[in-house]
C-alpha cells in the first residue's frame, strides 16, 4: 500500500506539471522577447463607462485623471452608471462632466447587469456606433496619463478586444493587498504579455479593458452576468475565436482590499464565478482544445479549473490516509502520507514564491513601497494564495451572491509613485 500512497501522490504531481508547466515557457517568452506596438495610424473615438456603486469617495480622482490624459478630449466620452447609489457618486460625476446614467433595481444586482443598462442607455440616446470601442473601467481605478493612447496602438493594429496592465494603488499596505497586487502584476506581465507575444488570446481580468461596437452590437449590449462577468466574457469570446489584444504600455491603478474578511468574501465570489464559468462553458472549451484555436482554449480552460482544486485533492487524499492509519495503528502509512503533505506544501509554496520572485525583480520599479517591503511581501505571497484552498472548499457549497466592495484609497497617480 505504501507503494500505491507514493503512486497517487506522484500523479498528482504529474497532472499538476502537465497542466501548468506552460506557464513556466510564459516566462522564458517575455526574458527572449520584448512586446512592440506600431503607432496608431488614427485617434479613435471612445466611449468610458464605468459601473459605480457608493464610490463618491474615490470616482473623483478616476475621473480627474481621464481628464488629464494625453489624447484628444474630444474624442472622449465618460458615462458613469451610478448603480444603486445612496451617496453622492451621480453628483460628484455631473461635477466631472460625465454623463449620470442613475439606475435603480435591486433585483438584478452586479456589474453585469450595470453595464448592459448602460450600452442600452448609450444606443438610445446617442448610438452604439456613435464610438468605435467602450474602455470599462472601476471607480476605484486612477490611469497613466497616456493609458488611452498606448491602448489606442493596440486597438488600432485590429484587436477587438485589449485588456491592459494592471497595477496597484496600495500594494504596500499589509501582506493582502500586497498578495493581490502582486498576482496582478504577474497575470500582466507573465500570463497575458507572454500570450500577446505568441499571438494567443489574452485574458480580461476584471477592469481595464476595451471592446469594440461592433462586439457590443453583436452582443445586444452586455449578456455576461455571472459572478465572474469578466472572465465569462473571455471565455465566450475565446470559444467564438476571437483574440483579446493586451497592452503592457496602458497602465491602470486599481485599489486592493486591506483586510481578511473583505478579501476572503471577495474572493469567495470569484471562486464561485469560476466554479459557475466551469459549469455553463466548460464542455465547449474542452471541445475547443481539440478543434481551432486548440492553445487558447487549453490555456482558459486551466486558467478557470482553479489549481488549488489540485491541491485540495492532494491534502484530502493524504489526510484521509492518516485517517485510515491512525484507525488500523498503521505508522507508516501516517509517515508516508504526513511526508507527502508536507512535501506537497512545500512544492507548492516553493513554486509560488518563484513567481513571486521573478515578478518583483522584473517589475521592480513598478511596486512603489519601500524595499523593505517588496522582500517582506515576497514570503507572505505563497501563504496569500493558499487561503483560496479553505475558500475553494467553501465555494463549492455556500450559496453566493455579488456584494460590493467599499473603496477608501482617493489617490492621484503621481501621489501613488512618490
Amino acid at each position: 500500500m505504501l507503494h500505491w500512497i507514493k503512486y497517487l501522490n506522484f500523479l498528482i504531481m504529474i497532472l499538476f506539471f502537465c497542466c501548468y508547466s506552460y506557464q513556466l515557457a510564459y516566462i522564458v517568452i517575455r526574458f527572449i522577447k520584448k512586446l512592440s506596438v506600431r503607432p496608431a495610424r488614427k485617434l479613435h473615438k471612445y466611449a468610458i463607462l464605468i459601473a459605480a456603486r457608493n464610490e463618491s469617495r474615490v470616482i473623483g480622482e478616476l475621473l480627474d485623471s481621464i481628464s488629464d490624459q494625453n489624447y484628444p478630449g474630444e474624442l472622449i466620452t465618460v458615462f458613469v452608471v451610478a448603480d444603486n447609489c445612496t451617496d453622492e457618486t451621480a453628483e460628484v460625476s455631473r461635477r466631472r462632466g460625465a454623463v449620470v446614467f442613475e439606475r435603480h433595481n435591486m433585483k438584478k444586482i452586479g456589474k453585469g447587469y450595470a453595464l448592459n443598462y448602460a450600452f442600452h442607455e448609450i444606443q438610445k440616446r446617442f448610438g452604439i456606433d456613435s464610438y468605435e470601442g467602450y474602455l470599462v473601467l472601476d471607480a476605484d481605478n486612477v490611469l497613466d496619463e497616456n493609458y488611452i493612447r498606448e491602448i489606442n496602438n493596440v486597438f488600432d493594429a485590429g484587436y477587438q478586444i485589449v485588456t491592459s496592465y494592471r497595477n496597484s494603488k496600495n500594494f504596500g499596505y499589509n501582506w493582502i493587498s500586497a498578495g493581490y497586487a502582486l498576482w496582478f502584476l504577474r497575470e500582466s506581465k507573465y500570463l497575458n504579455g507572454a500570450r500577446m507575444l505568441c499571438r494567443t488570446s489574452c485574458a480580461i481580468s476584471g477592469t481595464g479593458f476595451l471592446v469594440s461596437s461592433d462586439v457590443i452590437k453583436k452582443d445586444n449590449g452586455w449578456k455576461y452576468n455571472l459572478l465572474t462577468e469578466d472572465i465569462e466574457f473571455s471565455v465566450d469570446k475565446i470559444i467564438h475565436k476571437y483574440v483579446i489584444g493586451y497592452c503592457e504600455t496602458a497602465v491602470l491603478y486599481d485599489e486592493q482590499p486591506v483586510s481578511f474578511k473583505t478579501s476572503w468574501n471577495q474572493r469567495m465570489r470569484w471562486t464561485k464565478g469560476f466554479y459557475q464559468v466551469i459549469r455553463r462553458y466548460g464542455v465547449k472549451l474542452l471541445r475547443g482544445c481539440f478543434k481551432g484555436k486548440k492553445f487558447q482554449c487549453f490555456d482558459m480552460l486551466m486558467t478557470i479549473a482553479p489549481a488549488t482544486l489540485l491541491t485540495l485533492a492532494m491534502l484530502l487524499v493524504n489526510f484521509w490516509l492518516v485517517g485510515y492509519g491512525l484507525a488500523f495503528s498503521r505508522y507508516r502509512i501516517i509517515d508516508t502520507a504526513l511526508a507527502a503533505i508536507w512535501d506537497g506544501i512545500c512544492g507548492v509554496y516553493l513554486s509560488l514564491f518563484f513567481f513571486g520572485l521573478v515578478t518583483t525583480i522584473t517589475e521592480w520599479k513598478q511596486i512603489y513601497c519601500s524595499a523593505f517591503k517588496k522582500f517582506l511581501y515576497l514570503f507572505t505571497f505563497p501563504v496569500f494564495m493558499f487561503t483560496y484552498v479553505p475558500i475553494s472548499i467553501a465555494a463549492l457549497f455556500k450559496k453566493v451572491s455579488w456584494e460590493p466592495i467599499q473603496h477608501t484609497f482617493a489617490q492621484k497617480v503621481f501621489e501613488i509613485r512618490r
